[in-house]
């Protein structure tokens, strides 16, 4: 009865995760944790796509505030007060759009230059949403669309014109470097 019996358990697995999860999330941070320990090439993948939004987000006059390679809780914190406040108010002009945008979008254009496929694009395109719909006026689809082809080729030739200077920021953030640190890195590669 091993064909009853397999799909069960294959999809019992999802059902185990989310109970593990729901109790005791910190098991579950810990074997993403160990899993990432057998895969390094995952750990270096963050690391790029998160410096992409910190070097892009530095180019363009943004306040690198913080930011985290752990799994799970990865990002660049790049939006201080003021910006803050044109986001939660549905204030956003287009020149801000546009900041934001290719800010957004680095990450994803850092792991296409590297990499075959792009696995940490979900995060980046909802929160462009995010911004496009915080944003007057409002853009149709079309101009959406354009938005985000745009902001990632923007990005990307940033990244591919500042490439030693994208490797000395991965060096430094994956060893966990302070933002004054990683601003220095920033520098000194330039």
């Amino acid at each position: 009865d091993w064909g009853f019996f397999t799909p069960y358990l294959i999809g019992s697995i999802s059902l185990v995760v989310l109970a593990v999860g729901s109790i005791s999330p910190g098991l579950l941070q810990a074997a993403i944790g160990g899993f990432s320990s057998f895969f390094p090439d995952y750990q270096e993948r963050i690391a790029r796509h998160e410096a992409a939004h910190f070097l892009i987000g530095y180019l363009l006059g943004l306040p690198i505030l913080g930011y985290s390679l752990d799994i799970g809780k990865e990002h660049v914190n790049l939006i201080d007060e003021k910006l803050e406040k044109l986001i939660y108010s549905g204030q956003l002009d287009a020149k801000e759009l546009d900041r934001l945008a290719v800010v957004a979008m680095a990450g994803l254009a850092a792991e296409g230059l590297k990499y075959d496929k792009v696995v940490g694009q979900s995060a980046d395109l909802f929160t462009l949403q995010r911004f496009i719909n915080r944003s007057q006026p409002k853009l149709s689809n079309d101009q959406q669309q354009n938005l985000t082809r745009w902001a990632v080729l923007f990005a990307g030739s940033l990244l591919k014109n500042n490439k030693v200077i994208h490797e000395a920021l991965i060096s430094a953030m994956s060893k966990k470097a302070t933002v004054l640190e990683c601003i220095q890195a920033i520098e000194n590669a330039a």
